[in-house]
């Protein structure tokens, strides 16, 4: 009987020693995803600046390079976050994403070209790429603007929609509340109401506590008891 319970003590300790390491270890995995996530926002960050700063303030070759680069990186960016962000309350940008990341590869390999140009000698050899390079950075950015404007129109008309059948249904509604000015309309006698008859008042329905609050809105101010 001893034998047993220590046998079973053992094993919920070493239960317990295995969890304490796997928490452990997904935080730590957290943690590092989370620093990762920074040090990278933090490096495009400043290549971003310094990509803008040669763009302005060098002129030829260097200055185009820069230029082609920063105009990349912002198109594809913008459309990375725009359909990341549609995706979630539109399926159908699915697919829009997936062309998005084809052309990321596209995007990436572009971006490698451009970068190893900037550290070539021969500065004459580089411009007489430019016109190549040019256009297929203007290939690429424009297939991304295409995706993000489209999926930003479709977001504009889907809400349009949304707004013309919700103005409709408030005029049906609010109709509805004139009716009393109606001079042929007759007042219906007051019903009973209690329990049994069918006809209790309506309880007042509490806020849904997940419905998203308003900037317009104000808070209720709590009711004060003596």
């Amino acid at each position: 009987m001893e034998a047993t319970i220590i046998t079973i003590m053992a094993l919920l300790f070493l239960s317990f020693v295995a969890l304490g390491v796997y928490v452990t270890v997904k935080v730590a995995k957290a943690a590092k995803r989370g620093v990762d996530r920074t040090i990278d926002q933090a490096r495009r960050t400043v290549e971003d600046t310094t990509l803008r700063a040669k763009s302005l303030g060098q002129a030829g070759t260097a200055g185009e390079l820069a230029r082609l680069r920063l105009s990349l990186r912002t198109s594809m960016r913008a459309t990375q976050e725009a359909l990341q962000a549609g995706v979630a309350e539109d399926a159908s940008l699915k697919e829009s994403l997936d062309l998005f990341h084809r052309l990321s590869a596209h995007g990436l390999e572009l971006d490698a070209d451009l970068k190893r140009l900037e550290r070539e000698p021969d500065r004459a050899w580089v411009a007489g790429q430019l016109p190549e390079l040019a256009a297929r950075t203007e290939r690429i950015t424009g297939s991304a603007d295409a995706l993000r404007r489209a999926a930003r129109e479709r977001a504009l008309k889907f809400a349009e929609d949304d707004l013309s059948s919700l103005s409709a249904q408030i005029d049906v509604e609010a109709g509805a509340l004139r009716h009393w000015a109606d001079p042929d309309t007759t007042p219906e006698p007051a019903r009973e109401t209690g329990p049994g008859t069918g006809g209790e008042p309506s309880a007042i329905t509490a806020p849904d506590p997940r419905r998203p609050a308003y900037p317009w809105e104000k808070s209720a101010r709590p009711e004060t008891t003596t």
